[in-house]
């Protein structure tokens, strides 16, 4: 069934309202007795999760006068898919655009923000995020000295996690329990897990208070880091490898963003993943459930199976019925040249089917065989 009924206004309502789709044959290669669920956010219109917030920041802007058609320029520092989603909007609003972007991020995200109109400013990927060579130091200077210039600020604007706790998690509670339990996938009804990494932590915590205030209290919800950021908790989970580069794209800081809640309660937990955990899981999404997903997805599927394999999580691991949800935040389109991906789809040793494959093509084929005992005129030779 369609997930849109009827003819959309503009690209904006096709925000949101992604599918929960079943990751039934890695729960089956990891023995896993729960429901394993990814929750596809590359299938929002601007292709990440990103877009919801990006949306809700421009139209509450608009509606508190922050933002004034035909003055403001749109200002943001981001890993990228915020600064997509921000251009998309502003695109149909008809707003001028800047991102900041750290050099790291892909040639692919700074396409699709020039596509879409935006000025794209790279800043050094070794710059502290308090400095003014950093994309958020440069996005303040250019706010200041461009006339009109507005900063979202997606890493202090509340409308970053109130977007996913009012969107994100009431999809996601919809879909669990309007799913009836049967023998084949039997159900608790309740969201039981959620696992998801942070880059600004919105989501993550925007999806926690959503769940927990309006669904289940008693949800454990699990934020993913990666080695070298500096946003798990308690902070010593990021002593080892503090400071280290990673690949994964959107998630980690050097920083603590203030829509990170550090509330009692609602992040219950944290686990943190190395890029080859990552990259590893990316491949299995790929593989086995058919999804074109980017490296913070892996990140966040390697760490919900690194939980649910401790002696935290082997209870709701080994429970048929209890429904963990992975939130998978972007899709393929922003990596595709990078050497993570490359090394996924065209580096890898070939397979048993490959080498049938060239062994049969080394061979004369069966027309060619029979052509040389034909002459020019299709007699046979003698």
């Amino acid at each position: 069934m369609s997930r849109y009924t009827s003819i959309l206004d503009s690209a904006l309502e096709g925000v949101g309202n992604t599918p929960l789709v079943r990751l039934d044959r890695i729960a089956k290669q990891e023995g896993l007795q729960c429901n394993l669920l990814g929750k596809v956010e590359y299938m929002s219109t601007g292709g990440s999760v990103k877009d919801r917030i990006a949306k809700r920041m421009v139209e509450v802007a608009e509606e508190e006068g922050k933002l004034i058609p035909g003055k403001s320029v749109v200002i943001e520092a981001t890993s990228g898919n915020t600064g997509i989603g921000l251009a998309m909007a502003c695109a149909i609003k008809g707003y001028s655009v800047i991102i900041t972007m750290p050099q790291k991020m892909s040639i692919e995200k700074e396409a699709a923000l020039r596509a879409l109109g935006a000025e794209v400013i790279r800043t050094p990927n070794d710059a502290a995020w308090d400095s003014p060579e950093s994309h958020i130091g440069v996005a303040l200077r250019l706010q200041k000295e461009i006339p009109g210039g507005v900063i979202l600020d997606q890493y202090r604007n509340m409308n970053n996690p109130l977007a996913h706790e009012l969107t994100t998690a009431p999809e996601i509670i919809d879909a669990v329990t309007s799913t009836l339990s049967t023998r084949e996938h039997p159900s608790s009804g309740k969201v039981d897990a959620f696992f998801a990494g942070a880059g600004t932590g919105g989501t993550v915590s925007g999806v926690a208070k959503g769940i927990k205030k309006t669904h289940n209290p008693a949800c454990i919800v699990v934020g993913i880091d990666p080695i070298g950021s500096d946003l798990a908790f308690p902070p010593t989970l990021n002593d080892s490898g503090r400071g280290s580069s990673y690949q994964v794209e959107g998630i980690g800081y050097d920083f603590l963003p203030d829509v990170l809640t550090r509330e009692p309660g609602v992040i219950d937990s944290w686990v943190k993943i190395g890029d080859a955990d990552a990259f590893a899981a990316v491949e299995q999404l790929m593989r086995r459930e058919g999804l074109l997903v980017g490296g913070s997805s892996g990140s966040a599927l390697a760490g919900a199976l690194e939980w649910l394999r401790s002696d935290s999580g082997r209870e709701i691991a080994q429970t048929p019925g209890k429904n963990v949800v992975v939130l998978l935040p972007d899709g393929l389109r922003n990596y595709v040249g990078k050497d993570w991906f490359l090394d996924i789809a065209l580096r890898k040793e070939p397979s048993p089917l490959a080498n049938t494959i060239a062994s049969i093509l080394k061979r004369p084929s069966c027309e060619e065989k029979g052509q040389n005992y034909l002459n020019p005129d299709g007699t046979r030779k003698d």
